[in-house]
């Protein structure tokens, strides 16, 4: 705001060397500002220069710099914009990182008043303070020690202080602030070392968002903290995560076997298979690391706003800018975990609330075709992956998805047509794909087992649509070799795959956006946020599959689910044992989590080592490449 100050003006005038009351400074600053009006500036100029002090000041510099301030602060009211503008400018220029306390202190107050005492200063008062959301560039390497802390937190809290106080006293601020804040937000196109900034800017938004003022915020702010979540999340390619040619392989194992495959790699100098997936391939990677601490920040806050009892109301915002911004993110890799942690945080409401919506989307005629490809696949992958849901309550909505594709068939019927009918066979391999990661635990629950028999899943996957034959062979490999073991059902036909992990009707039903391969909840590879998602996630290997016999199994998915009602045990998908396991002893509890393990990587399940099962998935994660 305001015009640029000429860079020689403030060296222009050298400060005066004098030893004057802090009374006698109030009237001499009043005096500088009158004069200028009678053309002499001499005084005004010194003043200005004042302003310009910053860095190592000796104690009589720093004592001149506050009194100044706080003079001005009793002198506002003598301010002109039209004959101060070159003061105005140097004020609104100043940054509190680089002044102690007592200077900090004095400046806050000094914006505080100008805002106050004038509707034409609010907008550059409160740009100032968002300025101050940040250090600048050479600061940023300290904020890693104690005393960079200790400074951030001296700035922090006196640049809230100030927004704060000018909301108090200026109604309308809030809402002057929103688009400031917004379009300050660093970009992912800032260069290197300002994307650091995001993170501590960030930070300040968020703070920002559960203050006292954050009512009337709230929704912008949040909703643009998840516009650059999805910005820095679609700067990672997949080129990144991938290692060697996607098109020529396909994932064979998830990440922690891939990992272990990793390290054995590097001992013996083998290369990963290719197509494999790897955390170790985000090492180094800048973006990667920015979204991963920001994920962190943000699951910290929803932390934050489930001990103060605001979590649903946040959700909610959440929801809805999922709903604009995430849903047809088909290229959404990491940042749709945030949905996943909060509802892991509140599974009651939030859980529930945010599968409900999935499945009304899906069932919906008011939504484009892909959106309701999404939106079932988010299902899907979200009914599979959460350790926190019921039994109960996915065999609920697993009905309404058998029975929107029974009245499909009845309705429109045809012959197999994948690009026609690319939303009912999404559907289809919807159902099929969770009942590979929960068939075992619905069946061994009688009256769960009873409503999934009398559900017409046969009648709809017998229908001349087809499904069977059109969506992911390795998907349907897996539901029929589990339906087989548990007699959900039988089959006529052979269906002979030849170890495909996709077909051409797949790929034609699934499009450009191959959303046939679309399973947003794969495992995180973002090593921070995977140590909070971990806790509440179903890996493969700790799937107890329907055709693994009916031998007792201890495994952490059957907690607290016996009789299929049973949300979570101790609000986070854990026991109170669980809580008490340390992280590294939860990874080794979890290790061998493979899809489709090699011979060499088997897996211990119930204190004994087992033949490695095969799984639909053998699946690429989340989305998949450009290149398809």
């Amino acid at each position: 705001m305001g015009v640029e100050l000429p860079k020689d003006h403030a060296e222009s005038h050298e400060i005066e060397d004098v030893n004057i009351s802090d009374l006698e400074l109030v009237y001499h600053v009043r005096e500088a500002l009158t004069s200028v009006q009678s053309g002499d500036n001499d005084n005004y100029n010194q003043l200005v220069a004042v302003m310009h002090l910053s860095g190592r000041l000796d104690p009589d510099n720093r004592a001149l710099l506050e009194t100044s301030l706080k003079a001005l602060s009793g002198a506002v009211s003598h301010i002109d914009i039209s004959h101060h503008e070159s003061l105005l400018v140097s004020i609104f220029g100043m940054s509190m990182w680089n002044y102690d306390p007592d200077v900090m202190d004095a400046l806050k107050g000094l914006i505080i008043s100008l805002a106050a005492s004038n509707g034409k200063y609010v907008d550059s008062c409160l740009t100032m303070l968002v300025s101050n959301f940040t250090p600048p560039s050479y600061f940023l390497d300290k904020l890693k020690e104690p005393h960079g802390l200790e400074r951030k937190h001296q700035v922090l809290s006196r640049v809230h202080a100030a927004l704060k106080s000018i909301f108090d006293l200026v109604p309308l601020a809030p809402m002057r602030l929103l688009p400031i804040v917004v379009q300050r937000m660093p970009t992912v196109h800032n260069k290197h070392e300002r994307l650091k900034m995001i993170v501590v800017y960030t930070e300040n938004m968020l703070k920002l968002e559960s203050s006292a003022m954050g009512e009337l915020v709230r929704s912008t702010l949040l909703m643009a903290v998840v516009d650059r979540l999805i910005d820095l999340d679609m700067e990672i390619g997949w080129d990144d995560i991938l290692h060697d040619d996607f098109s020529k392989g396909i994932f064979e194992m998830e990440l922690e076997d891939v990992e272990e495959a990793a390290d054995d790699a590097e001992q013996v100098g083998d290369e990963l298979p290719s197509g494999s997936l790897s955390r170790k391939s985000l090492s180094g990677n800048l973006i990667a690391e920015l979204l991963d601490s920001l994920m962190v920040l943000t699951f910290e806050h929803l932390e934050s706003c489930e001990g103060t009892g605001r979590l649903i109301e946040v959700f909610e915002i959440l929801l809805q800018s999922f709903q604009i911004t995430v849903l047809n993110a088909y290229k959404s890799k990491f940042a749709q975990f945030v949905m996943f942690y909060a509802c892991a945080l509140d599974p009651e409401n939030c859980g529930l609330r945010f599968a409900t919506m999935l499945a009304d989307v899906f069932v919906s005629g008011l939504y484009p075709p892909l959106t309701r490809m999404s939106a079932v696949s988010y299902l899907a992958s979200f009914l599979s992956r959460a350790r926190f849901l019921s039994p109960c309550f996915i065999v609920s909505l697993l009905k309404r998805l058998v029975d929107w594709c029974l009245e499909y068939c009845n309705i429109l019927g045809g012959d197999i047509n994948p690009k026609a009918h690319r939303v009912f066979y999404s559907g289809c391999q919807a159902i099929m794909y969770v009942l590979c990661f929960r068939m075992r635990s619905i069946m061994d629950i009688p009256r769960l087992k009873s409503q999934l028999l009398l559900m017409p899943l046969e009648t709809v996957l017998k229908h001349d649509l087809n499904a069977l034959k059109v969506c992911l062979p390795s998907v349907v490999s897996e539901f029929l070799q589990q339906s087989k073991a548990a007699r959900l059902f039988t089959v006529s036909e052979t269906f002979v795959f030849n170890d495909l992990l996709e077909s051409e009707l797949s790929r034609a039903f699934g499009g450009l956006e191959r959303l046939d391969m679309f399973f947003p909840f794969d495992p995180c590879l973002l090593k921070k946020s995977d140590s909070f998602i971990r806790p509440n996630f179903i890996y493969w290997s700790m799937v107890k599959t329907a055709y693994h016999g009916d031998e007792e199994d201890n495994s952490d998915e059957d907690v607290g689910e016996d009789n299929g009602d049973h949300v979570m045990v101790d609000g986070m998908g854990r026991s109170p044992d669980e809580q008490d396991l340390d992280l590294n002893e939860f990874e080794y509890s979890l290790n061998k989590m493979s899809i489709t393990p090699k011979n060499s990587f088997s897996c211990r399940l119930d204190g004994e080592l087992r033949q490695p099962m095969k799984m639909p998935s053998r699946i690429r994660p989340s989305t998949s490449p450009e290149s398809l």
